[in-house]
């Protein structure tokens, strides 16, 4: 499937077919994970559980960081 990439607001970007939209689950307003792989651009959809989970833990380790080093002890 081909698409264009088209000039959006400041940026540039590419128009997802409803079709495809439609097969992998995503609506708008999903997050995409982009990476470049063999000289190309591979794209997923972020699990927003495991991201709010993740953002979470790191805030409960910054915050509780001395306690935590003196339970590893």
């Amino acid at each position: 499937m081909n698409v264009t990439i088209r000039k959006i607001g400041n940026s540039d970007g590419i128009i997802i077919p409803k079709e495809v939209l439609d097969r992998l689950g995503l609506k708008t307003g999903d997050s995409l994970e982009l990476q470049m792989e063999n000289g190309g651009i591979n794209m997923k959809p972020v699990d927003e559980d495991l991201s709010r989970q993740l953002e979470a833990a790191r805030y409960f380790m910054d915050k509780y960081k001395v306690a935590l080093k003196k339970l590893a002890e």
